[in-house]
This record gives structure tokens, sequence and C-alpha cells, in this order.
């Protein structure tokens, strides 16, 4: 793969809202959205791979790097011949992945992280009635258990918040999960438009 996929991450603690700007964003031209978690749920369970993810996400675990990457580049690669996802134009979305620091270092040949958006919510318990309500809603089995749910947040802290340190502080920009997902998409905005006027040729921006 000669060239690196120029991308954003969506960052956040589960039920911060990375999945509902991913979607948002991937609906607007230029930008185009992946997140590994739908990735994963649309596998056939009865298959190997369906198998070992649900044995991890039943428990709230971390899916393991080395297939987590795999089902990523192969889903990608998908992705790319489809013509769903035109590297030379839009920016990759990815919310998801990475989730661990041995998945930030094997993505690095194949990612350009142009910049992090962080979605912060100090309000644990307020994230975890956000994500019982969703479990119902979307039939979202992995969601759907208070002490599973509990168990993801301490996974987040402990191997998905270092990720951050892995980055540039400079490209990182914080973003309040608090508020309405149009009032979130404002700030995700704000930051992530630039970039892409920056690296992408943009004729209402007036680049050369």
């Amino acid at each position: 793969m000669p060239d690196r996929y120029k991308t954003i991450l969506l960052f956040g603690a589960p039920g911060a809202g990375k999945g509902t700007q991913g979607k948002i964003l991937g609906q607007i031209p230029g930008f185009y959205h992946l997140a590994c978690g739908d990735v994963f749920r649309s596998l056939d369970t009865t298959s190997d791979l369906g198998r070992k993810f649900l044995e991890h996400s039943s428990k709230g675990e971390l899916v393991p790097d080395e297939l987590t990457i795999e089902m990523w580049r192969q889903n990608m690669h998908a992705q790319t011949v489809l013509s769903l996802y035109k590297p030379h134009v839009d920016l990759l979305v990815l919310d998801g992945i990475p989730r661990s620091l041995g998945q930030a270092k094997a993505l690095e040949p194949y990612l350009d992280v142009l910049k992090i958006i962080h979605l912060v919510c100090p309000d644990v318990d307020a994230m975890v009635e956000r994500m019982k309500k969703r479990a119902i809603k979307e039939n979202r089995l992995d969601d759907a258990d208070e002490r599973v749910i509990r168990r993801r947040f301490e996974v987040y802290e402990r191997e998905t918040s270092p990720v951050l340190a892995h980055y540039p502080a400079d490209i990182v920009t914080e973003v309040s999960a608090i508020g309405s997902p149009a009032e979130v998409l404002q700030h995700v905005l704000e930051a992530v438009v630039p970039v892409q006027n920056v690296h992408f040729h943009n004729p209402l921006a007036g680049n050369k």
C-alpha cells in the first residue's frame, strides 16, 4: 500500500457519541466513515471470526489486536475496490480503532493521522444510561448488561486512553460530548473542515 489513508480519528469513552458523529460526518461529501464496531457486529457469529469476536465482546474485552487489524485491513480493501471509499478525495473517519497502543503502532503503515477528535464526558453514569437505551433501540446485545458496560469503561481507561499519548498533542482537539448531536457536530466540524480544505481540493474554499 504505497499511500497511507488521510485519516481523522474519533476518540472517546463508550457512549461518548463517536458513532453518531462519525455517521453524520460520513454523510458529508469528502468524508468516509468506518466504525470498527459495526464491522465486527456485522460478522456471522457462526463463523470462526464471528465466534472469536463474540467471545471477547460479550465480556466487555477488546478483540485481540492481530484479529482486529486483519479484519479492518480486509474491510478497507473491499471498500476501496468497490469505490465506496476513494482515498484521493475522501478523508477517512475512523471510530473504534485503534483501541490499544499495539493497534496504533500496527496501523502506522496504513494511516496518516491528520486530526484526532477526543469526545469527552466526565459523567460516566450518564453515559452508562445512554448506552443502555441505545442497546434497546439498536438491539446491541453487547451494551445491554450494565456490568459489561462498566467493564468496557475500565478497559477503555487502561487500554485506549494511553493511545492518545502516542500521537502528537497538537493534532488532538477535545470536544465536549454533552449536548445535542447537532451542537457537538458544530464543534467537530470547526476542527475537521480546515483539515479537509488543506489536504483535498475544495473549489468553494478557493484552493488551487
